[in-house]
């Protein structure tokens, strides 16, 4: 399956975060706030540790333009949770372990060796994907592309 496309509703989903508590995406999204979910393939890998690195380090901006970021892998929550105290990280980490990678699969992302692509879903208030993106697994996309998402939006990424 691909990847959901643009103007695709967003399967709501129902995750554990790093610090073993329930977040779904219709919780997230009762904030008022735009989602942008970044799937990576493993915690720890230097690739993934440099993107996620990097939407810590733009937070205030994503901020400003009413988003908010969700990291999503296979890893477990243990493993996530020491990802992130290590990296300094502190939006939501979530675990598709168990049953692994079904979220991902309803976003059209789990990969055939058990990892997931390198994707990137902007998701507006009413759960709508306004912005997708698939990268190869080796590559950091960025966060650029996710600004300019949400900028294009609208004013404050409305």
């Amino acid at each position: 399956m691909p990847a959901l496309r643009v103007d695709s509703k967003a399967p709501d989903f129902k995750l554990t975060d790093a610090q073993r508590s329930a977040v779904s995406l219709s919780g997230l999204l009762k904030d008022g706030k735009h989602i942008v979910l970044a799937f990576y393939p493993a915690a720890w890998s230097g690739v993934c540790g440099d993107e996620l690195t990097l939407f810590q380090e733009s937070l205030d901006e994503l901020e400003r333009l009413n988003a908010k970021v969700v990291g999503i892998s296979v890893d477990n929550f243990w493993s996530n949770a020491a990802f992130a105290e290590n990296r300094g990280i502190t939006f939501p980490l979530l675990s598709d372990f168990h049953p692994k990678g079904a979220v991902a699969e309803k976003y059209g992302v789990m990969r055939d060796d058990g990892v997931t692509e390198r994707a990137l879903f902007v998701i507006d208030r009413d759960g709508t994907i306004r912005y997708s993106y698939v990268s190869p697994i080796g590559e950091n996309p960025g966060v650029g592309r996710i600004l300019d998402a949400l900028e294009g939006m609208g004013e404050g990424g409305a």
